[in-house]
């Protein structure tokens, strides 16, 4: 039997991270490194629900400073996860992982529309499931979608992968001086506005008691290490 401690999860993994060194676009090691992660917790059993950022194509908030209205960019946002999406089942149907992409917006040639029902059914029968479009409404994150989706499917928890290896006082990037939380509740979360996902999105998980869990996706075997169980990154929950 192969060693796990999560039956169903949503992986949600950054738009940004998918561009690697270079200035926007995807960086196709990037996706294939991950895929290879992937494939490796999906083989223990593991039921994986997905959903991808766009910030490495098209970042809504940099269209609205140049002029772009709000609900046109974010249309254009949610159209890039698509991109992303498509990228990713590529990479996993590759390693021969069964993939659907189910979209919040009906793009049928080239993906499925998101329906509840059908998506529980794809991850049942072992596929993974990569949520495309967010909500498929304006105004609201990947991280909101993450949130959504993880209640939708009964997911016992987020794991959200990122670059850095965890939640930080402040960012790490720019200050040597940042501690780093090993755990922390979701008030503290909300009270301090750390930068974990959007306020609206830890709400949602706190109200759903879905815990989250933040980690450097980067590093080879840390998605692997979380499922079975392994303390990594920062833990974020009601206590």
């Amino acid at each position: 039997m192969s060693e796990k401690v999560f039956n169903r999860i949503i992986l949600k993994v950054s738009g940004d991270i998918l561009k690697g060194s270079r200035e926007g676009g995807i960086d196709f090691d990037v996706v294939r490194n991950i895929a290879e992660e992937i494939a490796a917790v999906h083989a223990t059993g593991v039921e994986i629900g997905m959903v991808i950022g766009g910030g490495n194509l098209f970042r809504g908030t940099e269209a609205t400073k140049a002029g772009v209205d709000r609900i046109i960019a974010d249309n254009m946002g949610m159209l890039s996860t698509v991109i992303n999406a498509i990228s990713f089942q590529n990479a996993l149907e590759k390693l021969d992982v069964q993939t659907r992409v189910m979209s919040a917006i009906a793009i049928h040639e080239l993906v499925e529309p998101f329906i509840r029902r059908r998506a529980i059914r794809h991850l049942e029968k072992g596929r993974v499931v990569i949520f495309a479009a967010g909500t498929g409404n304006p105004l609201f994150t990947t991280d909101t979608a993450a949130a959504l989706r993880g209640s939708q499917m009964g997911a016992e928890i987020i794991l959200k992968g990122t670059k850095v290896d965890g939640i930080y006082d402040c960012d790490p990037e720019i200050n040597d001086d940042a501690v780093k939380y090993h755990d922390i509740s979701f008030m503290d979360v909300i009270e301090q506005r750390l930068r974990v996902m959007d306020l609206t999105a830890v709400t949602f998980c706190r109200d759903n008691n879905i815990p989250i869990r933040v980690f450097d996706i980067l590093k080879t075997g840390n998605f692997t290490n979380i499922v079975k169980g392994k303390d990594i990154g920062t833990y974020v929950s009601e206590v």
